[in-house]
């Protein structure tokens, strides 16, 4: 048989659904060129304002990286959606904001406010990774040999809970507070940068390089490991499975707390309903890098904070922001599913 005849046979034994799937994936090939191509004829065309947006991109992206993860470490450990997690951050930021102006009143940059800021921070995170601890213990401990849907409605149930919180604690509406920060900028020649994309990275890089080293180094990243891959054997090894979760959720509800005091130093403002629209984006941001893997919650963080500040500035808007956003998901998903630096997995039957 010839190779032309191989070749037709092959096509002729190709399923309408094997051909669309195929339309599909080329579809998606296409569109993400054309995207990386846009990205590249704005950094040559306008490289001043690419930066400057660049860095806010960053900034944001830092911030989603950091929910991310918490999202990322509790579905590798135990396989659960914490809905939640996002409600968790807005507590974060509506006490920070009361911690840094209604109780202390810091509002300057001054040497002083920067130390109450820091102190502000850490009392933030062990507030929010006490929340999440405490929800771990009562809620989702019990449930979990439960069916899968007992902890994700458990998980919406405490989501509904902290925005009643946050509503009692924040208000109704949106409310703005004064930072330290505020809109101060410098410049790096035409190049503009906002003082808070600074503070930000410069916190969020170390929790993150801090983060993988706990992860991959220590004992307590070994027992994470070991719970993630099977929590019999672990028990078996003398891992204390129970305190190994309680201490994920913990883990991951100070990154929240951090998250949560960045967002008002940066941005200024909350709102009772701002867990869920940013946890979507983080919870997103997590499955683009491949949920359960740390260094793809931090990659798809940064990408989707990128990709939405270009979009805004240069593309569509801020109204198609999470248009932009979930189609580039979606295209990924459709040749990647199990995300950019996930694994394929399959399903034990």
């Amino acid at each position: 048989m010839s190779q032309a005849t191989a070749t037709v046979s092959v096509t002729a034994k190709r399923t309408p659904a094997e051909t669309r799937a195929l339309i599909i994936r080329g579809t998606s090939y296409v569109l993400l060129a054309v995207t990386a191509l846009w990205i590249l004829y704005k950094a040559f065309t306008q490289p001043a304002d690419f930066f400057t947006v660049g860095f806010l991109g960053l900034k944001f992206g830092a911030l989603y990286a950091l929910v991310a993860l918490g999202y990322t470490m509790v579905y590798g450990i135990i396989e659960l959606i914490n809905f939640s997690h996002g409600d968790l951050f807005m507590l974060a930021t509506v006490v920070s904001g009361l911690i840094m102006v209604s109780w202390l009143a810091r509002t300057d940059p001054t040497v002083t406010g920067f130390l109450v800021m820091i102190g502000a921070l850490l009392v933030a995170m062990v507030l929010a990774g006490s929340v999440n601890t405490l929800a771990e213990r009562v809620a989702y401990r019990r449930l979990r040999r439960a069916p899968k849907l007992a902890p994700l409605i458990t998980a919406v149930g405490l989501s509904f809970i902290y925005q009643s919180v946050g509503i009692q604690m924040n208000g109704s509406g949106q409310r703005n507070w004064s930072t330290l920060l505020g809109d101060r900028s410098f410049s790096l020649g035409p190049v503009k940068v906002q003082w808070s994309v600074i503070v930000v990275l410069t916190v969020t890089i170390p929790l993150l390089l801090a983060m993988t080293y706990l992860i991959n180094r220590t004992r307590q990243g070994k027992a994470m490991r070991a719970t993630a891959q099977d929590q019999d054997a672990a028990r078996l090894m003398g891992v204390d499975v129970d305190r190994t979760i309680a201490f994920t959720f913990a883990l991951g509800g100070a990154l929240a707390g951090a998250a949560g005091m960045l967002w008002l130093q940066s941005i200024g403002t909350t709102r009772y309903d701002l867990g869920f629209q940013l946890g979507l984006i983080a919870f997103t941001s997590a499955v683009l890098g491949g949920i359960g893997n740390l260094n793809g919650a931090v990659l798809g963080g940064f990408l989707i904070g990128i990709i939405q500040a270009l979009n805004e500035a240069f593309l569509l808007g801020n109204a198609w922001s999470q248009t932009v956003v979930f189609t580039i998901l979606i295209m990924v998903m459709v040749f990647k599913p199990e995300g950019l630096l996930g694994k394929p997995t399959t399903e034990k039957v």
